[in-house]
This record gives structure tokens, C-alpha cells and sequence, in this order.
């Protein structure tokens, strides 16, 4: 069933629909770690130049980063064991997912825990007219929080916060807005989940 709420000021039409997503297992990164005393080697299958992969902290502060050039299969060496002891973890972006692996420098020795690798998938965005479709897949139900702002051409300075929602335990989500009526503007639609925040702008 759809529901459907209609925002008359600005003729912002919402219809809340429930669907299965497409599976992204295909596109799933593939880390293969390689450890000897003093370089570890990591490579990655099934990258696309412009995937971005990192090395961060515990914190989240980005110590390393580079765009993957070449669609393929990526191979590069680290000498992780001049890090500080500490926790890190490498952090592969792709289109739609976000692949993360743990590991820990402790007396110069590096220990990964490829049991704790992660993959989040991000909330995906498409355009066709007047249609915006938003989907997201979490497999553990993470929150997601929608934010959709409206920039009117006449230049206002703050946009309007045109709706808010946050969905819970969830796994498959899908919605559809249809931006329609005489007001021209620009959105931008923000989410929020498992600590990380994406944007999108759109033009209408």
C-alpha cells in the first residue's frame, strides 16, 4: 500500500513505498591481505577507477588516501608498522558501499581481523523527471535519517526543511518523492546513518 502525503505549499508529493532492493553482492570489494615482518600487501578485486581507499584511525582521522586510477584489480604495499600502537582499519568507497577492515599495531607487529570486516551499503539516489527514487539496504537494520531541503530561485538564504524521517529497523528501504508544482528551486536531500552522512542536489 501507498501512502501518500501532500505538502500543498510547496507541492512536494511523498509516496512511502516498501520494496526489495537489487542485491549488491556483486559489487562487493574483496580484500586479500598479505603480512610479512616489515610491508603488507593488500589487494583489491573488482575496484573502479575513482573508488577511494583509506587508512584511518580509531577516531576517524584519515592518515592515508588515494583514488584507485584503474578499473580492476588494485595491489599496492604498506608498511603499517611504523604506525603508533593503536587501532585502524582500511576503508574502501565505492559507488554504492562502503567496505571496512580492522586491524591493530602493536610492538610493530600488525594484526588483522578479517572476521571483523564490514560492508555498509550507501543510500542510493536516482532521478528520472520529476521522480526521485531512494533506496538503501542495511543488513543490520541500521537507522537512516532523511532530510530533504528546498532552495527557492529567488535566493533565500536558509533552505526549507520540506521533510524528516527517520526509519528503524529496516532492511530493505525504498521511497519515491515526486518534486512537482510552479515552485523552481533546488533540493537537497541529506541522510544520516552508522555515522556517516551523504548529501544529493538536485535541480528542478
Amino acid at each position: 500500500m501507498k501512502n501518500v502525503l501532500n505538502n500543498t505549499r510547496k507541492r512536494f508529493l511523498m509516496v512511502t513505498m516498501f520494496a526489495t532492493l537489487l542485491s549488491f553482492a556483486n559489487d562487493a570489494a574483496l580484500f586479500t591481505i598479505k603480512d610479512d615482518a616489515k610491508k603488507t600487501s593488500v589487494t583489491l578485486s573488482d575496484v573502479k577507477a575513482g573508488n577511494l581507499l583509506s587508512i584511518k584511525d580509531d577516531n576517524g582521522m584519515i592518515l592515508y588516501k588515494e583514488l584507485i586510477q584503474k578499473t580492476g584489480t588494485y595491489t599496492k604495499g604498506f608498511d603499517l608498522t611504523s604506525l603508533p600502537d593503536g587501532s585502524y582499519f582500511f576503508e574502501l568507497d565505492k559507488d554504492v558501499e562502503i567496505t571496512t577492515i580492522p586491524f591493530t599495531v602493536n610492538d610493530n607487529t600488525v594484526d588483522f581481523q578479517k572476521e571483523m570486516e564490514s560492508t555498509m551499503f550507501k543510500p542510493v539516489t536516482r532521478v528520472k523527471g520529476e521522480m526521485v527514487y531512494i533506496s538503501r539496504l542495511s543488513l543490520n537494520k541500521a537507522p537512516l535519517e532523511i532530510n530533504v531541503y528546498f532552495t527557492s530561485e529567488d535566493g533565500a538564504p536558509v533552505p526549507e526543511l520540506m521533510h524528516s524521517e527517520t526509519i528503524t529497523n529496516t532492511e530493505n528501504v525504498s521511497r519515491i518523492f515526486r518534486l512537482s508544482g510552479l515552485n523552481k528551486g533546488d533540493y537537497k536531500i541529506v541522510y544520516k546513518t552508522e555515522g556517516k552522512v551523504f548529501t544529493e542536489e538536485i535541480s528542478n
